[in-house]
């Protein structure tokens, strides 16, 4: 299962109906599902249309181009990355120097699904190359985000040199996620965690 997607009830006596998805939301869920599976550049609007069974005049009337509606998936999963990491990490009760290595268990988890393809937002770099492309600012404004969200629990847990730490911990999740994507393997991110235990063990001497 993947921890962007919601959890699925087990009887059918506590299922909710589902919420019939807006035009605007069918077209962000088509196109993602698209962007993510074959790339950005590769997948074309008539193929999202297509796939969303909508009409071209409903997408502009939401959208005024295909960036816009890159824009407007990107934001979207973010919010929706932060949500779920949020909630993973502090669903138990845990002092901030658990929820680092916590941090590290929801990546194992995200990379072992079945429906993980790499990362969204490190892709939308890889094809938007150009720092000031709107796409690419928005998905490094994504990674800072979520480096924010680990310099906080740094420095929560009192750590010396806080952002020494913060940074180290960020770019051991940024590569265990490249390198289990492209070796099909939850390994980099399990020896990631292992890496982080020993950084936050000498951070303390």
């Amino acid at each position: 299962m993947s921890l962007l997607s919601p959890v699925k009830e087990s009887s059918a006596s506590t299922r909710r109906p589902r919420q019939r998805l807006t035009k605007r939301d069918q077209l962000l869920e088509t196109a993602w599902q698209l962007f993510y599976r074959n790339g950005y550049h590769a997948t074309g609007i008539d193929r999202i249309l297509a796939d969303a069974g909508v009409a071209k005049m409903t997408l502009y009337k939401h959208f005024r181009s295909k960036e816009e509606l890159i824009l407007a998936v990107l934001e979207k999963r973010s919010d929706q990355f932060h949500e779920s990491f949020s909630r993973f990490i502090r669903a138990k009760k845990r002092a901030p120097e658990r929820q680092l290595l916590a941090a590290f268990d929801w990546l194992i988890t995200w990379v072992s699904s079945k429906e993980f393809r790499g990362c969204f937002f490190q892709k939308a770099m890889a094809e938007y190359q150009d720092l000031h492309d709107p796409i690419h600012q928005a998905a490094l404004a994504h990674k800072a985000t979520f480096y924010g969200e680990i310099r906080r629990l740094v420095v929560e847990s009192s750590f010396p040199n806080s952002k020494t730490l913060a940074d180290q911990l960020t770019l051991l999740v940024e590569g265990a996620i490249v390198y289990s994507h492209a070796t099909g393997s939850p390994m980099p991110a399990v020896q990631a965690r292992e890496a982080a235990w020993s950084l936050i063990k000498n951070a303390r001497r």
